[in-house]
């Protein structure tokens, strides 16, 4: 597999370590990121969202894309919540882009205080 896609806050502190362990757990050369503040949030609660399933799709149809991540993070700006708050949106947003991609492998990642990856939901 060529691509992976990310859905990934903006806070460049956890780019490379999501993108780190995606490469390493699914044997990826490239990983689309898509990025938004706090998007473990936007995905799970926010009613439009149609910009950033097109982002995806271009990820999806035009970089032959198979899998998209969804990630949040400890300490976030963009979705000040606790981390227990986070892994439930997280959750929830996996579960929404399953709807929308029902045929693709949908996995949840969150980023602890430490800066390590860890999954926490695929569909």
């Amino acid at each position: 597999m060529e691509f992976a896609t990310c859905l990934n806050c903006m806070d460049g502190r956890v780019q490379l370590p999501v993108i780190n362990w995606i490469r390493e757990n699914y044997i990826v050369k490239f990983v689309d990121m898509i990025t938004e503040p706090g998007i473990d949030g936007i995905i799970s609660d926010k009613n439009n969202i149609e910009t950033i399933i097109e982002k995806i799709k271009i990820s999806l149809y035009k970089h032959n894309s198979n899998i998209i991540f969804l990630a949040g993070h400890y300490d976030c700006a963009g979705n000040p919540v606790d981390d227990k708050t986070h892994k439930e949106n997280i959750s929830k947003g996996v579960e929404r882009l399953k709807q929308i991609f029902p045929t693709f492998s949908i996995i949840g990642l969150w980023v602890s205080k430490r800066w390590i990856v860890e999954k926490i939901i695929e569909l």
